[in-house]
């Protein structure tokens, strides 16, 4: 009896792809840890090449690039931790002000409506009554919470990363004695590294001016606890669409019920909006260019995915993971139209390096 080969390999696929899902779900609490250190570790050694470019007498990363890139990002964790910790108990201590706020809001709408049709409406303040301004308050909060999570686990994994990284390239040669093996292979690292490099500087940068112009928008109405809003929009534009929807979202609602008047609501709703939408569709597709050649329906699919196995870890991490995906897949024969799929135009264009530049990575 023949077998038939084709439906094995199907069959073998399935059964690797249901693994490694029932992976992805049960190990979430090892891997997600894992992932985000993974990616503090990127930052700090692009970091360390970026100082190696300000400092005149500096040629290459060494030990005083690295130590000052693990100070920033030290600095930039204590930052977030001392805003999480000041700001979440003072905005859930504000909600009962904000209640009632809201209850003053719903009466005055009811004064809006006509006469001949609030009969025939159901009462703002009946309604009100069943919408609950604790629980959305403090599940924000708890978002942020949540991104800030695990941290010392997280670095952790990060010293133990870059104690790790100076045997790298000798481990990779052991692995791969065979030279044309160990350049496909340092070619596949090294357009990750870029690419995820490429795509952390420009997002924190257009990120970091989302924050401050917000914050000064904020800060002219007069919101409560604008640096606090300011830096969970900062957060919450790493992940893809949602995130700036969100960062738009509340604070506008928080304008609402703290001034019990519609005024600062459109201000925030529009302003905020409108800096979501000009540096998001126009700042930072220009400083991306085409080096992230992700198509826009794959993000989406990805944020959704990665979402619903990883939570809000997973909507930061679901660009990247797509990035390494897609450059992956790209490097394989047989995998290479899973990347024409998941690229934005069809095109695979990678740039070539010398043998240098590829074994750089092992620094």
């Amino acid at each position: 009896m023949k077998l038939d080969t084709r439906a094995i390999s199907i069959s073998l696929v399935i059964l690797a792809t249901i693994g490694v899902f029932y992976v992805l779900v049960v190990g979430k609490a090892f891997l997600v840890p894992l992932a985000v250190a993974l990616m503090i570790w990127y930052v700090i050694n692009a970091m360390s090449r970026t100082y190696t470019k300000i400092i005149p007498w500096v040629k290459e990363p060494n030990w005083l690039t690295m130590l000052l890139s693990i100070i920033s990002i030290g600095i930039f964790i204590a930052f977030a931790i001392d805003m999480v910790q000041n700001n979440v108990a003072n905005v859930q201590n504000s909600i009962p002000r904000y209640r009632d706020n809201f209850a003053n809001l719903s009466t005055k709408v009811n004064a809006l409506i006509p006469a001949q049709i609030f009969d025939r409406l159901p009462k703002v303040s009946d309604l009100v009554q069943g919408i609950e301004i604790a629980p959305l308050l403090t599940g924000f909060t708890d978002i942020v919470v949540a991104m800030i999570g695990n941290i010392t686990l997280v670095l952790i994994y990060v010293a133990f990363m870059l104690a790790e990284q100076g045997t790298f390239r000798k481990k990779i040669k052991e692995i791969f004695p065979d030279q044309a093996k160990r350049g496909s292979v340092m070619s596949i690292l090294v357009h990750v590294q870029e690419d995820i490099q490429t795509y952390l500087w420009i997002k924190s940068l257009t990120s970091t001016i989302t924050g401050l112009i917000s914050y000064f928008v904020l800060k002219m109405v007069g919101v409560d606890f604008a640096v606090f809003w300011a830096f969970s929009i900062f957060l919450l534009n790493f992940i893809p669409t949602i995130g700036s929807i969100i960062a738009t979202l509340f604070p506008a609602m928080l304008a609402l019920i703290q001034f019990d008047t519609f005024f600062p609501f459109f201000v925030v709703l529009i302003g905020v909006g409108a800096i979501q939408v000009v540096v998001g569709n126009v700042l930072e597709p220009k400083l991306m260019g085409n080096s992230l050649n992700v198509s826009p329906f794959v993000v989406m699919m990805s944020l959704t995915l990665w979402g619903s196995i990883w939570g809000i870890a997973g909507m930061f991490l679901s660009v990247p993971i797509t990035v390494m995906m897609l450059i992956v897949f790209a490097h394989f024969e047989r995998t290479r139209y899973i990347a024409v799929l998941l690229s934005g135009d069809g095109s695979l264009k990678f740039a070539k390096h010398t043998k240098a530049q590829l074994e750089k990575i092992a620094h």
